[in-house]
């Protein structure tokens, strides 16, 4: 909950008040409590001594001196009669052994004035208050010591009024004290609290680009010089960001264009270089064996036939380019059909063994029939940019297996193509698949790399419908790096499937 600063003030001053005026009620009243305190003793210590005195003065008047106990016992009852007479209290006279031998009080002992007796017959005063009396009772000192004790009753009622009057006053007072406090200090501190929310709501403008044409605050005090700085820094912050949004908005058509121009040329490039490097790769490679085993018939028969595969490639693409350059588009149509997995990926796995050959690697076939739907040159493309990475990246001797199974129930055709080279670190699994990105960067420049062969094939395989994942290894047969393929089966499959089930 929000409290305004004027009124934390004004009750911040009331409590200050409130404990001046409790420190100050409480000293005075401690003072008066006491000077009744010292009045009330003074008093009855002098009745006291009057009492002794007229004591000894009977005591010595009689005409047989008798011992101190049987003089109490034979004129106590005077005794007390006149001492009351005399000091206009009630008294009540006791021997050493606590009897009450004369009284001019009525009222009957309680246990409490026992006690405070027994206490009194020590040689020692004592007193308590009951209600609206104070009981005193002192050593009654006779010619041979102390013989006995009396008692007195002091009525304070007085003291009790005028002590509650001073408290009834001191409590009015600062009542009246502190609520005028109050409200003048609410009053006073308002005028500050309606400065202070004038400068909170420029600020918020300001924050809020609403800037201020004047000074909020027009004082002759700090407040007044802080509402000219805000007007000052306002007027400064609006011609710095005007000047700041001009300037914005011509950088940021600058900045369209040429990422629209790049973005273009990149992505047109790219596609257009991986393409045709891949047909090349491959004619490349079987010109490389061709020139190295010149008299094997059966590699030149498997030369011929990919090598001519591969230039119908070729042209097919050049055609495709000049056609998209003709009609300005930046991307190549899809043609959907149904395509036999298994043939594509033998034929896929032809073309680039004579490149696997050429680095002493073995290529694994577990192959399935799986018919899906999907644009036949886009994936060849997936397979062989992803067959050439692993032939690129494996290690000599290396194997590179290719299989691929049916889930039925999901309808699901998966294709997993794994290479016994070093694995991809972990950090690297979630950017392998951003453009121009190369988990080794010299390895990217002794094999060629660009980093944007698994881009375009991502690319591919989701304009395919399907997904692409990097697996850790091969479970099977342990470390490596396994690229895993998921397409949507055809029709076709599906109806095969569920016959053969």
């Amino acid at each position: 909950m929000r409290v305004s600063i004027k009124l934390k003030f004004s009750v911040f001053l009331a409590a200050l008040l409130i404990l001046t005026v409790v420190v100050l009620s409480s000293l005075v009243l401690r003072g008066i409590e006491r000077n009744q305190q010292t009045q009330i003793e003074t008093i009855l210590s002098q009745q006291t001594r009057l009492v002794n005195l007229n004591v000894r003065q009977s005591y010595y008047t009689e005409s047989v001196r008798l011992e101190q106990e049987v003089f109490l016992q034979q004129n106590g009852r005077r005794l007390a009669q006149e001492l009351a007479s005399s000091t206009g209290l009630p008294i009540a006279l006791y021997d050493m052994k606590g009897q009450q031998v004369g009284s001019s009080i009525m009222s009957e002992e309680s246990a409490d004035i026992t006690a405070t007796l027994n206490y009194a017959l020590q040689n020692k005063i004592a007193y308590h208050e009951q209600g609206d009396t104070l009981l005193y009772i002192a050593p009654l000192d006779g010619p041979d010591g102390q013989m006995g004790a009396v008692r007195m009753q002091y009525p304070v009622q007085s003291y009790h009024e005028f002590y509650a009057r001073i408290l009834q006053l001191f409590m009015w007072a600062g009542i009246a004290v502190v609520g005028l406090s109050f409200i003048l200090g609410y009053l006073f501190y308002n005028r500050f609290a309606v400065a202070i929310t004038r400068l909170k709501r420029s600020a918020d403008s300001i924050r809020e680009g609403l800037y201020i044409t004047e000074s909020p605050v027009k004082r002759k005090d700090e407040l007044g010089e802080l509402g000219q700085g805000i007007y000052y820094m306002s007027t400064s912050i609006q011609q710095n960001i005007e000047a700041m949004h001009t300037e914005q908005q011509k950088l940021q058509l600058a900045i369209e264009k040429l990422q629209a121009l790049e973005q273009q040329q990149k992505q047109y490039i790219g596609n257009i270089s991986h393409e045709f490097k891949t047909p090349l790769t491959s004619i490349k490679a079987y010109v490389e064996l061709l020139d190295m085993y010149k008299d094997d018939p059966q590699l030149l028969d498997d030369a011929t036939s990919n090598i001519g595969k591969e230039t119908e490639r070729l042209y097919e693409m050049v055609e495709k380019v000049l056609h998209l350059s003709a009609l300005e588009k930046y991307d190549f149509e899809n043609q959907a059909e149904d395509v036999e997995v298994r043939a594509l990926l033998e034929d896929a796995c032809g073309r680039m063994r004579g490149k696997a050959e050429k680095f002493a690697l073995n290529m694994e076939l577990t192959l399935l029939p799986a018919v899906i739907r999907s644009d036949r040159e886009s994936l060849m493309h997936i397979f062989i940019n992803l067959l050439d990475n692993a032939i690129k990246y494996n290690v000599p001797g290396g194997v590179i297996r290719v299989s691929n199974e049916l889930r039925m129930q999901e309808r699901q055709a998966v294709i997993c193509i794994f290479n016994s080279g070093t694995p991809i670190p972990d950090e690297a699994r979630e950017k392998i698949f951003e453009p121009f990105y190369t988990v080794n960067k010299d390895r990217a420049r002794k094999t060629g790399g660009t980093g944007l062969g698994l881009s375009l094939v991502k690319q591919f395989v989701e304009k395919q419908g399907g997904t692409i994942s990097l697996l850790p290894g091969d479970p099977q047969h342990g470390e490596g790096t396994t690229f895993q393929l998921v397409f949507p089966l055809a029709h076709s499959s599906l109806q095969v499937g569920n016959k053969s089930e």
